[in-house]
């Protein structure tokens, strides 16, 4: 069989396998409810604090200030909706055009039922908000703002230690959120230093198991739970606790910090820029789309004239290379990416995309085979039907 080669690692990581040892036995013999006292109970129970101590030490932060969720859905939504139930008047919330979802949609959903105003500012040509324009939307009643810290399609950096001390120097009583689960893998987490409130994580991004994230809450911030129940995680997320997936989790941030994966990292960075110069040299009318500087190390956005993305992805996984149009979230829309949008391209040209991202197994000889690859798919798809 054909090795297949997998270039999508912004959708999902594989699954490390030390982060699978860890899980196994909550997954087989330790089965019992974190919330029970006998000893079956209070076993899952240690488990799941290492793990939050673990979680914590990556951020920089105390570990009662880390609640796990289901994942970063889960934690924005938390994130923006939780912290609306807790306040007694009509909020202002700032984000920006070019957010997941995961944080459009609450927004958009809490603005059609006039429950909050939201200003969505603008971002430059290779997908960068200013500060000065986050500065420029604040208003008396602004309660939130929130900017992701790397964007999961087009992999821009956006200044987030900036906005962070705008916010801290205005002395306002301002919270900063900001969405790092793209970012997790290769960006400083530290809170302290980023000068943010709450922080989303999602630990199928960086090699943990799907179905698992958590919420940085800074001591002191106040927010209403979206689920009722047993009142776990502090009372802010009930629930029986995930408990192999958290234990997972916290293996696999354990490994983010380790000597080893930041060299490795430096290599993704190296074969990224190697796939970058091989498609704009070898491929006409290809164009690489966001920031080359500001952008995390494993991703490469680009744009293919005269050919739609959703065909050169289908293209390309017939000949077993797995890349993406965008975000996994989005991806069956069908519709231009509202990221694209936002930088200036057109419908057509947006539809003409396509996202790769390489990871911790990507190989020279993947790259290569990919740039070539593409352009023997890319010749034949645009070559006229007669």
């Amino acid at each position: 069989m054909r090795k297949k080669i997998y270039l999508d690692y912004a959708a999902s990581t594989p699954l490390d396998p030390k982060a699978l040892k860890a899980m196994l036995p909550y997954l087989k013999k330790e089965y019992g409810n974190p919330s029970s006292s006998h000893t079956f109970g209070q076993e899952a129970k240690v488990a799941i604090e290492k793990a939050r101590v673990r979680v914590a030490k990556f951020l920089n932060c105390q570990p009662l200030e880390v609640i796990f969720t289901s994942g970063a859905t889960e934690a924005n939504n938390l994130a923006i909706q939780g912290l609306l139930r807790s306040l007694n008047f009509k909020p202002h919330i700032i984000t920006t055009q070019i957010e997941h979802e995961s944080v459009l949609s609450p927004l958009q959903e809490l603005e059609s039922e006039g429950l909050a105003e939201v200003t969505y500012v603008p971002v430059d040509r290779e997908g960068i908000v200013k500060v000065e324009d986050v500065e420029k939307a604040i208003r008396p009643n602004t309660a939130l703002v929130s900017v992701m810290y790397a964007n999961s399609e087009i992999g821009t950096v956006q200044p987030i230690e900036e906005i962070g001390k705008l916010i801290k120097n205005l002395k306002l009583k301002i919270l900063f959120h900001t969405d790092a689960a793209q970012a997790a893998q290769f960006l400083p987490c530290e809170v302290q230093k980023l000068g943010v409130d709450m922080l989303t994580l999602s630990a199928h991004k960086f090699y943990g198991p799907k179905g698992t994230g958590a919420l940085f809450m800074r001591e002191g911030v106040l927010l209403d739970p979206l689920v009722f129940g047993g009142g776990q995680e502090q009372g802010v997320r009930s629930g029986t606790e995930n408990v192999a997936g958290i234990v997972g989790m916290g293996e696999a941030v354990e490994k983010v910090q380790n000597p080893k994966t930041k060299i490795q990292n430096i290599t993704i960075r190296q074969l990224r820029d190697q796939l970058i110069r091989g498609v704009l040299r070898n491929i006409p009318q290809s164009s690489l789309t966001g920031s080359l500087q500001a952008r995390l190390p494993n991703n490469a956005h680009f744009c293919f004239e005269g050919v739609e993305g959703e065909v050169l992805l289908m293209a390309l996984d017939e000949k077993g290379i797995a890349v993406s149009t965008g975000s996994a979230c989005s991806e069956k829309t069908h519709e231009p990416s509202h990221v694209l949008l936002a930088l200036g391209m057109s419908a057509q040209d947006a539809m003409s995309c396509v996202r790769i991202t390489l990871g911790s197994h990507t190989t020279k000889e993947e790259i290569e085979k990919t740039v070539k690859t593409l352009g023997v798919v890319l010749e034949k798809l645009r070559r006229p039907r007669v």
